[in-house]
């Protein structure tokens, strides 16, 4: 079974995590207020989303020149100097052009802490890191927890959203100077492999060459990112309608994801590290459709809200699982690997609503979400041909990739 080490370089790349998961959960109940601020409908404040989600693709396309030029761990701290500062604008500026590009720049340099602490952390623990990577975004979730808090607390108190969202900058400079205080450097290349080479643990492939196991992973990662982005935008809707709740209710019930999510995080680092990440994934599968057939086919409330905390902990494992094979499978190319998942999220948070949206507006957003069960069994279907084309391209003598497929 492998060990877990939490060393400084671990705290520090969770730390680096969960600063991104403050403004990505936060800015959630900002975008309403922005709207009200600037005086737009509910489609035009939507731009917003869309702004993440072309910064979030440009990330992608960013992290691995950069990466290759000053090295990984720079180019974390580049992109939190870049969030810190993208905040900073959001906060200052009020046109609706302004914000839009700022949310956009945010979210550009945010990709690329995500893309960074990925692969640092996949180099950096080899084995053990899809329970590294699970709890690196149970601390993501943790700070999502949070965020919508403190910005209720300022909202209430009748300083706004700016003071609230200015805490994401403390933050940033408070954990840089504790990285500073206590030395900590993160590693700017992968780990050398036992046999000399550097970072690469599957086979004899060519650098930069991503496999098709890669690929398989990438389109998992499209999929279960349709689900959580769905669940994030139409579940307060099957609220209010199915499940007798009010707006208000409806709104505050969506964070019982995020806890399951954070509860199922913590707990699927321990089981990371005694079952390797195919047939767990399936496990989450699982759990996530027991969860939404509860949560809708609830008519009650608290039953609803039950049925999100269980699909909540199916839902925390999707995406460290599916990175975590994705970056295991790439070998020397996993900066590159990393920088390309990155459209996968784009492609499932930009297509998926969108459809859900307009199959809504023509059978009401329950019988909609009869989509999900879809995407759950299409996830099923790429996991396990996942583990199949694992299985077929390791070969016995290969020590370390040979236990992503099957149990060891």
């Amino acid at each position: 079974m492998p060990r877990l080490t939490h060393d400084k370089t671990t705290w520090l790349t969770y730390a680096q995590l969960g600063l991104w998961g403050f403004f990505l959960y936060g800015f959630g109940p900002v975008v309403p207020l922005l709207r009200d601020e600037q005086g737009t409908s509910a489609a035009v404040a939507g731009l917003h989303s869309t702004g993440i989600a072309v910064g979030a693709l440009l990330g992608g396309a960013l992290f691995a020149p950069v990466a290759r030029r000053l090295g990984r761990g720079p180019a974390i701290w580049l992109g939190l100097a870049g969030v810190a500062a993208g905040v900073a604008a959001l906060g200052l500026l009020r046109p609706l052009p302004a914000t839009l590009t700022a949310v956009a720049v945010i979210a550009t340099f945010g990709m690329m802490v995500i893309s960074g602490v990925n692969v640092v952390l996949t180099a950096h623990h080899g084995p053990a890191a899809p329970a590294a990577l699970t709890e690196a975004n149970a601390a993501c979730a943790g700070m999502g927890i949070l965020a919508p808090l403190v910005i209720g607390a300022a909202v209430d108190a009748g300083h706004g959203w700016r003071p609230a969202m200015a805490v994401e900058v403390g933050l940033i400079a408070l954990v840089a100077l504790a990285a500073l205080a206590f030395r900590v450097r993160l590693p700017n290349a992968a780990v050398a492999a036992p046999d000399g080479r550097a970072g690469d643990r599957g086979g004899n492939r060519a650098a930069g060459r991503l496999p098709a196991a890669y690929w398989i992973a990438w389109v998992l990662m499209s999929v279960t990112g349709s689900i959580e982005v769905c669940l994030s935008l139409w579940t307060a809707d099957v609220l209010r309608t199915h499940a007798g709740l009010d707006a208000g209710g409806a709104s505050a019930a969506v964070a019982a994801i995020v806890c399951g999510m954070f509860v199922g995080r913590v707990a699927g680092g321990r089981f990371a590290l005694r079952w390797p990440p195919v047939p767990l994934l399936l496990g989450a599968l699982a759990i996530s459709l027991v969860g939404f057939a509860l949560f809708w086919s609830a008519t009650l409330g608290w039953l609803a809200i039950a049925g999100l905390v269980v699909l909540g902990l199916g839902n925390a494992l999707h995406y460290p699982l599916a990175i975590s094979i994705a970056l295991a499978v790439a070998g020397p190319a996993a900066d590159k690997a990393a920088g390309w998942a990155s459209y996968s999220m784009g492609v499932g948070f930009g297509i998926a609503p969108v459809l859900l949206g307009w199959v809504a507006d023509g059978v009401g957003p329950h019988l909609a979400f009869l989509l999900l069960p879809g995407f759950i069994a299409t996830a099923v279907l790429l996991t396990v041909r996942l583990g199949r084309v694992l299985r077929m391209a390791r070969p016995a003598a290969d020590p370390v990739a040979a236990p992503l497929a099957a149990r060891p």
